[in-house]
């Protein structure tokens, strides 16, 4: 009993101090153990969460605001608020902004993440998230769509099962929470190594990181992550790249790529983008 009331008491000690950004490959379980969504229901403050949903993303939001917000509330969340922006306007909305003052967990749920783009970039409303979230005031997690927009420059789409190439991959802006890294989900459930390598080619001073489904890496400090959930994490490192061929290649010509350094991390391993240096989880 004293080890699970210390297990406990370490889930609910305050994050003022860390950075609480959950990346997650999307469809995290949301019916079992539903890990991944405890893991940010605790870092948000668990019973005393006061927590934001914005769907924007999907195409039915209200869907999904109403399906997060009854796993939440069954885990015991002081409060939900379901954050409904269909149109930029409606990030002018004073509530929304009240709200905030006393928010301790935002959750970016899946979708397009192109819409989450254009709803929410540029506003008011996402600077200060981005600025609670790196500050560590609030605990940020974005799923699928959600977890697309997290890097400066984001994956909007692309193809799957090709060698590595410049059409495989369509580049935008995202919304800079995470600026040193570009974001790739579903990963390998839908094979898109070659996707995150054509994405990561183009910009080689950030860092690949591509999520499978139902996993999370955790970013609990400045530029340290820790993978949850059920798959890995990989990750894509250009630091030692000695060469592409990319600016000298059609679109649809096969890219080489020279001296990619790639880590496959799984539960409980760490990766510190500082050091680019990635560690296994503690033995049991």
């Amino acid at each position: 009993m004293q080890q699970l009331t210390s297990q406990a008491l370490e889930q609910m000690i305050p994050q003022q101090t860390k950075t609480s950004i959950l990346i997650i490959g999307g469809a995290e379980d949301k019916v079992h153990g539903r890990e991944i969504l405890q893991t940010f229901f605790h870092r948000a403050g668990a019973s005393t969460a006061n927590l934001a949903i914005i769907p924007s993303a999907s195409r039915e939001p209200a869907i999904q605001g109403e399906r997060y917000q009854k796993i939440f509330g069954e885990m015991g969340a002081k409060s939900i608020e379901v954050f409904d922006i269909r149109e930029r306007h409606h990030c002018e909305d004073p509530k929304w902004h009240a709200y905030l003052e006393t928010c301790t967990g935002v959750f970016l749920t899946g979708g397009d993440q192109l819409r989450l783009y254009s709803l929410l970039a540029d506003t008011l409303l996402m600077e200060k998230i981005r600025i609670a979230a790196r500050q560590g005031r609030l605990a940020l997690a974005g799923t699928s769509a959600g977890a697309a927009v997290m890097g400066h420059h984001m994956i909007a789409g692309g193809g799957s099962g090709e060698s590595p190439n410049r059409s495989l991959v369509d580049m935008a802006t995202g919304l800079d929470i995470l600026p040193e890294l570009v974001v790739d989900q579903h990963f390998n459930n839908r094979n898109r190594m070659a996707r995150l390598v054509s994405a990561i080619a183009a910009h080689p001073d950030k860092i690949g990181i591509g999520i499978d489904e139902d996993t999370c890496a955790l970013f609990e400090a400045e530029g340290l992550l820790r993978v949850v959930g059920k798959g890995t994490v990989t990750i894509v490192d250009t630091q030692e790249m000695s060469y592409t061929n990319l600016v000298n290649v059609g679109a649809t010509d096969p890219l080489s790529v020279f001296n990619l350094r790639v880590h496959i991390l799984s539960y409980g391993d760490q990766y510190n983008l500082h050091s680019r240096r990635p560690s296994s989880a503690p033995s049991v």
